[in-house]
Order: C-alpha cells, then structure tokens, then sequence
C-alpha cells in the first residue's frame, strides 16, 4: 500500500505505488540554495536531486571562461539519474538557478531501485531523454535565432520547471544561462516589460501574459514541451 505522502516532485508523483516504496525510506528535503553549485563536470554523482518547485540548471563552460546552460531541471524531473544508468559522472555543472526545496537521495540507493525495477529504471531513462531533447534544441536555439526570442522561451520554460509565474533570479545569472552580455539581457527584457508581458524588479521577474510571451518566443519552446508532454504518457522519443 502506497499510504505515504508523495513529494511534489512529478516524476515522485506519477511512480507506481511498488516504485515509489522503493525510493520512499531513502528520500530526505533538502534546501536548495541559488547559486550554489550542487556538481561539477566529472565529479561523482553521489546523490539525485527531485526538485519541488526550484530549478537546477545544467551548465557548459566555455573555453574563455563563459557558461551557457544546455538543460533545466525542475518540478518534473530528476538531476543525477544518469548515475543510476552507468554514467558515473556528472556531464555538466550543475547549478542552483531558482532557490526551493527537494528530495534527495543517495545514488546507492537510486541504483538499487533501477536495479530492481524495469519500470522504475525506465522511467530514469525517459526522463535522461527529455534533457537530452533540451540540450540538443539549447544548442540550435544559440546558433539560430535572436535574443528575444530565446530570452521568451527561456522565461516560459523556467515557469514551467518552477510551476510558478514570479522567477526569482539576477539578469547577470540569466546573461550567463543564455551566454549573452548582461547588457543585452537588460535591453530584451526591457522590450518584453514595455509590452506587457513581464514585470523585473530586483532579483525577481514575473511574468504576467503567457499567451503572448509564447507568441515572441521561438520554436524551441514548443518543441521541448511537445517531447516533454511526450514524456508524462511514457512516449517520448
């Protein structure tokens, strides 16, 4: 019997009630904190992170110096399932973007669930899947479209990982998530504010007319959300 409180965590919420006992007695809250770097590319993956409501962002850094994000993880999904599948490693830094609370829990005991259940690990790999999908339209989005479209997309998918209109984050973190000068970030976010469609104040953006946030934002968007819906009826490819 599942009589356990689930997480807020979707990929938590949506586990069979025999998987979600196999990851219950190990899952623990955790604060996270913005800013704080919860992995660096090649360190171990020690434990996986189920975000509630904040943000992880998965992050590349350049030769000279630069970041560029690749991949959000939020309120449906998991950072450190790769571990679980053979992948040791972190593959990118991994950053707090939006401060909230999680469950973790230790990736022995993530491997063992994946071990013991088909359906638990296949769930782990849909779930590698979808941030593979992001990566790979991060990446086209850089090279091909302008900055007020990928600042749009960027805001709609970071609501949709929180579940929550009002991002609390800097325009220096977000010039370093998108890879373009801070100057840049204040220019387009302040186009989207004189149209209606975002508030920014100190630390904080909101954001007040999806519909039409969605309508400057590029393809990239729908893309990853297409494959992301794709992925809550277990269909992703």
């Amino acid at each position: 019997m599942d009589a356990s409180p689930r997480p807020p965590n979707r990929l938590l919420a949506n586990l069979s009630p025999t998987d979600f006992e196999l990851a219950r007695p190990h899952l623990r809250d955790f604060e996270m904190v913005h800013t704080v770097v919860l992995a660096v590319t090649g360190d171990p993956l020690t434990e996986a992170y189920f975000p509630h409501g904040g943000i992880i962002s998965l992050v590349v850094r350049l030769i000279e110096g630069e970041t560029t994000e690749v991949a959000m993880v939020g309120i449906e999904s998991v950072f450190g399932a790769s571990a679980a599948l053979g992948s040791a490693s972190a593959l990118t830094n991994a950053i707090v973007q939006s401060p909230g609370m999680c469950s973790i829990m230790p990736m022995k005991w993530l491997i063992a669930a994946a071990d013991q259940s088909k359906t638990f690990r296949k769930t782990l790999i849909q779930h590698e899947q979808a941030l593979f999908v992001q990566a790979q339209q991060s990446a086209g989005c850089i090279a091909s479209h302008v900055s007020i479209a990928r600042l749009a997309r960027w805001l709609l998918r970071a609501r949709d990982a929180s579940g929550c209109d009002e991002l609390q984050f800097t325009q220096e973190f977000l010039s370093q998530m998108l890879g373009v000068r801070r100057n840049a970030v204040s220019y387009v976010a302040g186009v989207l504010q004189k149209k209606g469609l975002i508030l920014v104040s100190r630390a904080k953006i909101q954001i007040l007319n999806v519909a039409e946030l969605q309508a400057e934002a590029c393809e990239c968007y729908e893309t990853v959300k297409h494959e992301l819906e794709h992925l809550k009826r277990g269909r992703l490819h």
